[in-house]
């Protein structure tokens, strides 16, 4: 993950601590403690984090440039409720609505550092 950071001149790490989560910092910070990194907290379900997100597509505010094929897969085939969870789709979800609260407006994302970092 920390390679990716550098590779892809990412702002920052973000990572879920909902289930021992802060294993991720610690670690993070173990190996480099210059990495920028804010930890995120699921407090509502991810069908209703993805809405938000969602509604950017529809509105054709947010495109991907390349192939993706897993993340898009995992995009067209969720069911809320229904078989695993998609962690790409979620790992999408938080890294457009952090993107989106920046104080700059939303942000180009690199979407080969996320789905790349995502898939190991």
């Amino acid at each position: 993950m920390i390679a990716a950071y550098y590779k892809h001149s990412a702002d920052r790490v973000i990572g879920e601590v909902n289930n021992g989560g802060e294993l991720v910092e610690y670690t993070l910070r173990t190996i480099d403690p210059n990495v920028s990194y804010r930890s995120v907290r699921a407090s509502r379900g991810k069908q209703t984090r993805a809405e938000p997100i969602s509604a950017l597509y529809e509105q054709g505010k947010c495109h991907h440039i390349g192939s993706f094929p897993a993340l898009e897969d995992q995009m067209c085939d969720w069911v809320p409720g229904e078989g695993s969870s998609p962690d790409r789709v979620d790992a999408l979800v938080w890294a457009l609505s952090e993107l989106s609260k920046s104080r700059y407006g939303p942000q180009k994302l690199n979407m080969s550092a996320l789905i790349k970092t995502r898939s190991r």
